[in-house]
């Protein structure tokens, strides 16, 4: 599917597939749905796009760029998509062409940005290819920013749990935000890159307003990517606080199975003295016998118990709380 949009002394159009010749000083932009075959093909067939543009539009995976190519510019931005579901990246790709009067953008996937500069474009806010890369840039940061901000929100109810309820569930969560973050951070660092480069660009369609918010864009950018890292690192220690959590319940778990494997040591053996099939055992026809071994044993076993407790082999939840 192709969609064409015109702006002619300042009011905007929309000419369905039928890009049509720029008017003086207007703007023709053509967004081109790069899963329709037929849009493809029109692609292909425009006469005036140079070869290394029109390869750069049709490839399938890019990474945030802005080159300048005589007098136009190809640039590669990732932002959300409309469809996070169905898409395989996180960040959806668009590219453009752009030169004076015409911008052809391209994306495989549906980017939200693309909705709301259609907004913004026949509302009669973009006259020119500079203020179309510049809604885009905007349009792009917004939701991601939200999208960066939430991944820290999400970390810090994961912190809140670890010091809770030890967060025996969260491992997954984690694992979660920090793969977003590195994905997210793979795209994000080489666009602030290109909306730099892209702002010092000499084009005379790019106007100083135009080049003050694509620079807002970058600082933007390269917020968010130190944002990423630190949830990254942050991640990175919830992981290890977690892993720790688990081994010192694994040895908890572990000691206390010891002693009481240890306390009815004894105990076993005593049962199992007095339980041979022979003659002579002390006391076996006593009345009294079998209370007295129960005794006996009773005495052993908390004989041990005390004794594993004088080594601080087990801490007593009153002993620990004094110290506190």
């Amino acid at each position: 599917m192709i969609r064409c949009y015109r702006i002619c002394d300042g009011v905007p159009q929309f000419t369905g597939k039928e890009a049509g010749e720029p008017c003086p000083g207007g703007l023709v932009w053509c967004h081109v749905n790069g899963q329709e075959p037929a849009a493809l093909d029109w692609l292909k067939a425009q006469p005036d796009i140079p070869e290394i543009a029109r390869s750069a539009l049709l490839a399938r995976e890019t990474r945030p760029r802005s080159d300048r190519v005589g007098d136009g510019e190809i640039v590669n931005l990732r932002g959300p998509g409309e469809t996070p579901e169905d898409d395989p990246d996180d960040l959806v790709s668009v590219r453009f062409w752009a030169e004076a009067g015409r911008v052809i953008s391209l994306g495989y996937n549906a980017p939200v940005a693309v909705e709301t500069v259609t907004q913004h474009f026949m509302a009669g806010k973009i006259l020119d290819p500079g203020d179309l890369l510049t809604a885009f840039a905007a349009a792009v940061t917004h939701p991601l920013d939200q999208d960066v901000a939430d991944l820290g929100d999400e970390l810090d109810e994961v912190e809140l749990r670890l010091e809770r309820d030890h967060a025996r569930s969260t491992r997954r969560r984690v694992n979660a935000v920090r793969g977003k973050a590195i994905r997210y951070r793979r795209f994000v660092a080489p666009q602030r890159d290109a909306l730099e480069r892209l702002s010092t660009s000499s084009h005379l369609w790019l106007d100083d307003h135009d080049r003050q918010h694509l620079r807002d864009a970058a600082d933007r950018f390269a917020r968010m990517a130190e944002e990423l890292e630190a949830i990254r690192e942050r991640a990175a220690i919830v992981h290890d606080a977690l892993t720790d959590m688990r081994a010192e319940m694994i040895d908890t778990r572990a000691l206390v199975l010891s002693i009481v494997a240890l306390i009815f040591l004894p105990l076993t053996f005593i049962t199992g003295l007095l339980g041979m099939n022979v003659d002579g055992i002390p006391y076996a026809k006593e009345p009294w016998a079998f209370w007295g071994v129960v005794g006996f044993c009773t005495v052993i076993g908390l004989a041990v118990l005390g004794w594993f407790i004088a080594r601080h082999w087990i801490a007593v939840r009153g002993a620990e709380e004094g110290e506190d």
